[in-house]
């Protein structure tokens, strides 16, 4: 049977051959030539088929959705197409197709020699170069060596060059592919890959951009102007061309389908008098794009596409990882969450309006998990002027955005390397108004040209306190004192363990260089952002996983298979030291710690806007008043804001908008847990509260 098929193959190249020979002005060669080289094709074509000849490697659009795998954020593409099953396509758009390019489809085998005579007759009564041979087969060949990323410039020209080779190797693989595809598998690769003008690539993007249809809802007179662009899909589409041109195109159409016996004169006639409405629509194409434009969605789409130009599996570099973004097909379900992106988005503006030169980036994250499921912050993503509107990553940093210092939130990384070098909660100092240190200092405040920290509150946070009423009154000096104990440079290791990336260049400097004598770093000098604040304290609410932030669930590539997602969670912390500082951390916001030994908070109201529900937390305020920060947290949900001014460091925030920091904080940690019952945390064993 392969040998029948085979002969029968040779017999029609032999016929084509000589019949090509005379088409593209090569009759002068001999017919013992031509035939030997079919003769020749015949033993060795098969190993010779481009693979992507029988699999179009065809650039599709990548899709991007919320949380629920339904809610479009936006595209990603250099070409609008998305391939589409033949079940997925109306019959009558395919019968228009092959009524409107190739009416002899399904007779001949790969090349139309009927069809090539035709053209030869009428091209040479009218003088000009043969034209209207080429078979949809014939097409799908050019058309995918023509747009084969794989290939170099030179070879997707080579596709469309106007010369005897190429014509003639185009005909070779379009016999060889009619035995290796069906008729349907082959109908559906053009159907895919063929311009359809106005930026719509294959089938699915001309029925939505044209029609706002999907394929399969594609009626006769739709179907029929559709397949009418092919020709000169530029000049003759409907939305971006000449609509006189598209209806001639549609009527011709109709009037090949009807004399070929697919429709009746009378459908043909209800077609061509049925009034079309071009209500297309075109995809987004990236962030600036992006759906959920009141609520800031394209900060989060900004971080997807950070995060995958960050992936290696996607390409050697980022521009190969951009290209497989904008050509690979992929449909990415991410971490967002629509609802909790809107609460933070408001919560934001109800402290900073949009034309504030002030900020509050807000970011959410899940303990044990790193999911992140909103970035907001009082802007638009927008390239347009205006103090309104930016697309810098404001709330997760990249692209020499570094954050802002965010104050004594970092003295949670003080207590945790305490807790982990044996020293118990109810560790007890006196603390004074200042504390003269051990490290030199020539700057102003210094005593004696040592390093002094002061209280910003001496009346209600100096005296005798523990790491419970320390951390819930944020005691300045008792911190310091305890960062003396331990070594700045355990306390810089514990930040960089929970995530902390020292991205300024002068952070990274004073880390490598000068840690063990960096003894303002408890008091949180340097650049991070609410994003890697949220991962950090997320560590702990999880009882001592760190979790890498991601805002990606599931990746699906074009043909359906899942791509592999590396876990970014490790154990980084022992549980009950987690659960220790987690226990002091009960005490800024109003609540009470499993001993008992809290006695006053930074942020008390955060236990109202919770309910009274289990909630831990930590405000943060930097010299002057530059920032102010706030991180809440439960067992199964983290949020993090920082107030500053990101164009001007210097202008401060004050400290009369430290509660509302807190309260919009606060508001969105509620609407990301929900109103229900959620895990509360355990308590600590006494070993680590009291040494015993």
């Amino acid at each position: 049977m392969a040998e029948k098929r085979r002969g029968g193959a040779l017999a029609r190249l032999s016929g084509v051959l000589i019949l090509i020979g005379a088409l593209v002005g090569v009759s002068a060669i001999p017919a013992g030539v031509l035939l030997l080289s079919a003769a020749h094709w015949s033993e060795s074509q098969r190993d010779e088929l481009p693979a992507q000849l029988l699999n179009p490697p065809t650039a599709q659009v990548t899709r991007v959705y919320a949380s629920d795998g339904k809610t479009l954020i936006t595209t990603f593409y250099d070409e609008d197409r998305h391939d589409v099953a033949m079940s997925q396509i109306a019959p009558v758009m395919q019968q228009a197709i092959v009524a409107a390019e190739d009416v002899r489809y399904y007779q001949h085998g790969g090349v139309d020699l009927k069809g090539a005579v035709r053209a030869l007759v009428t091209d040479a009564r009218s003088g000009a170069a043969a034209q209207g041979a080429s078979t949809i087969t014939m097409q799908v060949v050019r058309n995918v060596l023509k747009e084969d990323p794989t290939l170099s410039a030179a070879e997707r020209a080579e596709a469309t060059a106007d010369t005897p080779g190429r014509k003639l190797k185009e005909v070779q693989y379009a016999i060889e592919l009619e035995q290796r595809l069906t008729k349907q598998q082959i109908l559906q690769n053009y159907l895919n890959i063929v311009y359809f003008g106005d930026g719509a690539y294959g089938i699915e993007a001309a029925s939505r951009r044209i029609f706002g249809v999907t394929p399969a809802r594609l009626d006769l007179a739709q179907a029929a102007m559709i397949a009418g662009i092919v020709q000169s899909p530029d000049a003759d589409n409907p939305v971006g061309g000449d609509k006189d041109k598209a209806k001639a195109r549609q009527l011709y159409v109709l009037g090949a389908m009807q004399k070929a016996g697919m429709i009746t004169a009378a459908q043909q006639k209800a077609a061509a008098a049925e009034k079309l409405t071009f209500t297309g629509r075109t995809q987004p194409n990236g962030c600036v794009d992006a759906s959920g434009k009141a609520d800031g969605w394209g900060f989060f789409c900004d971080y997807v596409q950070r995060w995958w130009d960050a992936q290696p599996q996607f390409g050697r570099t980022t521009a190969e990882r951009d290209a497989a973004l904008r050509r690979g097909g992929y449909t990415i379900v991410t971490t967002l969450d629509p609802a909790v992106q809107k609460q933070a988005a408001a919560q934001s503006r109800a402290v900073y309006g949009l034309d504030s030169k002030k900020v509050l980036p807000i970011a959410v994250v899940q303990p044990g998990t790193g999911q992140v499921l909103a970035l907001a912050v009082n802007r638009h993503y927008s390239a347009a002027p205006g103090t309104s509107n930016t697309v810098n990553p404001l709330i997760s940093g990249g692209g020499g955005v570094y954050g802002y210092p965010s104050g004594s939130t970092f003295k949670m990384f003080t207590m945790l390397a305490a807790l982990e070098a044996g020293m118990p909660l109810d560790t007890g100092f006196d603390s004074p108004s200042k504390l003269p240190t051990e490290w030199p200092d020539s700057g102003p405040g210094n005593c004696g040209g040592k390093y002094c920290p002061g209280n910003a509150n001496p009346g209600w946070m100096d005296g005798y306190r523990t790491m419970w009423n320390a951390f819930g009154r944020s005691v300045n000096t008792y911190f310091v004192h305890l960062e003396e104990q331990v070594g700045p440079a355990a306390v810089v290791a514990e930040a960089r363990k929970l995530g902390i990336s020292f991205a300024s260049p002068d952070d990274a400097r004073m880390a490598g260089t000068s840690a063990s004598s960096w003894g303002s770093f408890t008091l949180g000098v340097i650049d991070t952002t609410p994003l890697e604040l949220a991962s950090a304290y997320a560590t702990v609410a999880s009882e001592g996983t760190y979790c890498a932030p991601t805002p990606v669930q599931s990746i699906t590539r074009a043909d359906g298979t899942a791509v592999a997602l590396a876990s970014g969670c490790r154990r980084v912390l022992d549980p009950d030291v987690a659960r220790a500082a987690t226990d002091a951390a009960r005490c800024p916001v109003g609540q009470q710690s499993a001993y008992g030994r809290c006695d006053g908070g930074t942020a008390t109201q955060v236990d109202s806007i919770m309910g009274g529900r289990p909630v831990a937390g930590k405000t943060g305020s930097t010299e002057d008043n530059r920032t102010e920060t706030f991180v809440g947290f439960t067992r199964t949900m983290v949020a993090a804001g920082i107030a500053a001014d990101p164009v001007n460091p210097s202008d401060h925030v004050g400290s009369a908008v430290e509660s509302r920091v807190v309260t919009a904080v606060g508001r969105t940690l509620r609407a990301a847990v929900g109103d229900g019952d959620y895990p509360g945390f355990t308590m600590p064993g006494d070993q680590v509260a009291f040494g015993n």
